[in-house]
């Protein structure tokens, strides 16, 4: 399965962005899904994931609150909703899929993801 990331730009700190991860080549709909970010000189960090079926969620603490993701299996996408940013959340978000029994396991490490989309860049002012 192929993924893009799209929706990044320029906001306001307080403002919000709905980013896109469009899935092609076969559905998404049997995996899980994970955002993920890494800004300037840093590691990339785990955000947010969720099961195949839209039902249970999990956010990492950092953007717990303001950020919430979100899939239409349908449309073969996966959301990510960011309000209240922070010019901290500069950084470029990618998305990725896996397979539901590591969701389950609790795996939301880097290398627990098969599948990687090109990122989109977000940039947040002060």
């Amino acid at each position: 399965v192929q993924l893009q990331a799209s929706g990044g730009g320029l906001v306001q700190a307080g403002g919000s962005l709905r980013l896109s991860c469009a899935a092609s080549g076969r559905t998404i709909s049997t995996y899980a899904v994970g955002w993920f970010r890494q800004a300037p000189g840093k590691e990339r960090e785990f955000l947010a994931a969720l099961n195949s079926n839209g039902v249970r969620k999990y956010c990492t603490d950092s953007v717990k609150g303001r950020f919430t993701i979100s899939r239409d299996n349908a449309e073969n996408t996966v959301y990510l909703q960011m309000n209240s940013l922070k010019p901290e959340d500069t950084a470029v978000y990618s998305c990725a899929a896996q397979t539901n029994s590591r969701y389950y396991r609790g795996n939301f490490d880097v290398n627990d993801y098969d599948y990687w989309g090109q990122g989109t860049e977000v940039t947040v002012s002060s």
